[in-house]
């Protein structure tokens, strides 16, 4: 949202740097305008506000000379940090707040606040992006939509899409994100969410909660009980977790999913190879077919969740299926590529034990000559992370899955599940390990599934097969 300095300064409790009385101005004498927001000076645009924050690895501080050389019209900094920047001419561009992080936080919440329309806020332990993105193209046939970019989920990237939200944007549509207790509900202060959509709860970043599953499932429910009296709660009623957060919520509540209770409800879902899903869903007496781009029947609950939202917001089931059909896969989220005859599907982006088992049974709808599952390791398991991958690969064994590929550090776990369960599995300490073999062993009728935690950065394998094509 573009805004006048002086209003960001009064929003944030800001002051200019320099004591100075007047408020800066442009050439023509008129209130210099923000029209853009940025924490990192390396793709700041001309226009922005920098806000110098100090992160794990950098300090937005030793940044701000070069955030204001790209064009920002000015930087917010902390007052600690005052008298390194000595040039009056400098000083004039900078906005002094105690802290930037929580400034900016303030200033998003404030914008919100402004907005004053319909926010709707995404959490789960999987499938937030999908989700996010199937809400949005059924809320885009009649509404002027916003939505988070990317992942962009946490206490640096929501405040930044509050930011961007324009006046004539209708509806806004944000990840939340969480690694600890208390992430969400200190998200939901800044964005402050009308209704709420909870996918699933699993096990991620299960080492961060003593009591487990349990923990994780009371730091989702934050957003719901961050909601309004007068809010809507969508719950995915498959997830025995989930379908029990809306018990004490004094709202409207809307179930989706494939049990009896759910309102939407998919049945006689049909696997359609790497063409994705076809599904028909049941909302309050009426139907729909749908044929989802996306494969598997996770990414069906997903699409559910859209179609929940979309009837709650007066969408008609038919079009909602109809958005729904041009629903593509997102990047590296259950992407297929062909390469030598070879179906690849690249779900490399993420991975925690639900999502895992879930797309293994997607890759065995495949039609195949050999099945091949290259599985990174996954991160944030805690203490059972070794048990929780060698399951994994018990599993895979059992399902029928051809050879596992074991990808660095606890795949090893995974690869001896998997042998002990009767299949074929080696282990690669590296990504590019795992491309190199991909390269010499792929072949024509492979099916093959590639999926790893973020930080194993697994898509390197990929790079890697496809350098030499």
């Amino acid at each position: 949202m573009q805004l006048s300095l002086e209003q960001i300064r009064e929003w944030m409790a800001a002051e200019f740097a320099a004591g100075l009385a007047v408020v800066p101005q442009g050439r023509d004498g008129a209130s210099v305008i923000a029209s853009g927001y940025s924490i990192d000076s390396r793709t700041i645009q001309p226009g922005d506000l920098f806000f110098a924050i100090h992160g794990e690895r950098f300090d937005g501080h030793d940044f701000v000379e070069a955030g204001i050389e790209a064009g920002a019209v000015a930087a917010v900094i902390s007052r600690t940090h005052l008298a390194r920047y000595t040039s009056e001419a400098m000083r004039r561009r900078l906005l002094l707040v105690d802290e930037p992080l929580a400034a900016m936080q303030r200033l998003a919440s404030s914008v919100r606040r402004h907005w004053g329309k319909r926010v709707i806020g995404i959490t789960g332990s999987a499938g937030k992006t999908t989700t996010k993105e199937a809400i949005a193209q059924v809320l885009e046939s009649r509404f002027r939509v916003h939505k988070s970019h990317g992942n962009l989920n946490n206490h640096f990237g929501l405040p930044l899409q509050l930011l961007r939200l324009q006046p004539e944007h209708e509806v806004a549509i944000l990840e939340m994100g969480m690694s600890h207790a208390g992430e969400i509900a200190a998200l939901c202060k800044i964005a402050a969410p009308d209704w709420g959509v909870v996918t699933n709860v699993g096990t991620a970043h299960v080492e961060n909660f003593s009591d487990g599953q349990a923990g994780i499932a009371r730091a989702k429910y934050e957003l719901i009980a961050s909601l309004p009296r007068l809010g809507t709660a969508i719950l995915n009623c498959d997830d025995a977790y989930v379908r029990q957060f809306g018990r004490d919520f004094a709202g409207k509540t809307v179930y989706f999913g494939m049990e009896k209770l759910a309102d939407p409800r998919a049945e006689s879902i049909t696997p359609m190879g790497a063409d994705g899903t076809h599904f028909s869903v049941w909302a309050d007496g009426h139907s729909a077919e749908v044929n989802l781009q996306l494969m598997g029947e996770h990414n069906v609950r997903n699409a559910l969740a859209g179609i929940a939202v979309g009837l709650a917001s007066g969408v008609s089931l038919e079009e909602c299926a109809t958005a729904l059909e041009r629903l593509e896969p997102s990047d590296k989220r259950g992407q297929t590529l062909q390469i030598r005859g070879a179906t690849l599907i690249n779900d490399s982006y993420n991975s925690n034990p639900q999502a895992l088992r879930a797309m293994v049974d997607t890759l065995l709808t495949l039609p195949a000559k050999r099945t091949i599952v290259v599985a990174g390791e996954m991160l944030e398991l805690g203490p059972d992370g070794s048990k929780l991958h060698r399951e994994c690969g018990e599993y895979m064994g059992t399902r029928g899955i051809n050879l596992v590929l074991g990808v660095r550090g606890e795949a090893a776990s995974i690869v001896a599940g998997a042998k002990a369960a009767g299949a074929e599995a080696i282990f690669v300490a590296t990504p590019e390990e795992a491309g190199t073999w991909l390269r010499e062993n792929l072949r024509a009728g492979d099916a093959v599934l590639l999926k790893a935690s973020r930080g194993v950065r697994l898509e390197r394998a990929l790079e890697v097969l496809q350098r030499d094509e």
